[in-house]
């Protein structure tokens, strides 16, 4: 399977759902988990705005319900069986650990699995919404992220300094690079991507990595 960039860490990711999961997927990126759906998986999408049972984006020909939208006010499709509620009600949704996993984008991660996504200093910023709840009421957290920035800094470090949307609440981070499992030891590289090396990996990351003397590939043949 030719995959790379977004595709491949969306692909990857959504191999971590189990058949029947609640899962929580943050604007950009994590909904493209929605396209690369194993056979046999059917999941329920959560938004913290009130609702469950999002399928994505309304397909051309699809009747569009204005008031059904995702967490970034797009429009979205209501799956049979899905519910909407009150906002008082999501977040109990979430707090009492009812949701399977949470996905979640990032601007910088670290080797203790503390994760900053919703400011960057100096720049203006609306507020973090309901990551704070989700990544600490989700059973697993997993972050989907480019390996670098855009000025190919390591957006994996070892201690980050930007401001924290959650203390030592990452389980899995996923890049176009490899997978890596956040242990209390230190941050384990369990896989890389076709064509790439363990190496690469290692100087593209900003932290020592813990490597398996067996490392997998993130694509299944």
């Amino acid at each position: 399977m030719a995959l790379t960039g977004k595709d491949l860490i969306a692909y990857r990711t959504a191999r971590f759902f189990q058949d029947g999961d609640v899962v929580n997927l943050g604007i950009g990126m994590p909904t493209k988990c929605l396209d690369y759906l194993p056979e046999g998986v059917d999941v329920w999408v959560d938004s913290e705005n009130g609702v469950v049972g999002l399928t994505g984006a309304p397909k051309e020909g699809d009747e569009v319900d204005p008031n059904v939208v995702d967490a970034g006010g797009k429009a979205s499709m209501l799956r049979t069986g899905g519910a909407c509620f009150d906002s008082f009600r999501s977040f109990g949704f979430i707090r009492g650990g009812h949701v399977d996993a949470t996905v979640l984008g990032a601007y910088e991660v670290d080797a203790e699995g503390n994760l900053a996504n919703w400011m960057i200093p100096g720049k203006t910023a609306a507020g973090m919404g309901g990551a704070m709840d989700l990544v600490t009421g989700s059973k697993i957290t997993i972050v989907m992220t480019t390996q670098t920035d855009k000025a190919g800094n390591p957006k994996i470090v070892e201690k980050t300094s930007m401001p924290l949307t959650g203390y030592h609440c990452i389980d899995y981070i996923v890049t176009e690079m490899g997978c890596f499992h956040v242990l209390p030891e230190g941050l384990k590289l369990f896989e890389v991507a076709p064509g790439v090396t363990v190496e690469e990996v290692q100087a593209k990351t900003g932290a020592k990595l813990i490597i398996p003397e067996n490392v997998g590939c993130m694509v299944k043949e």
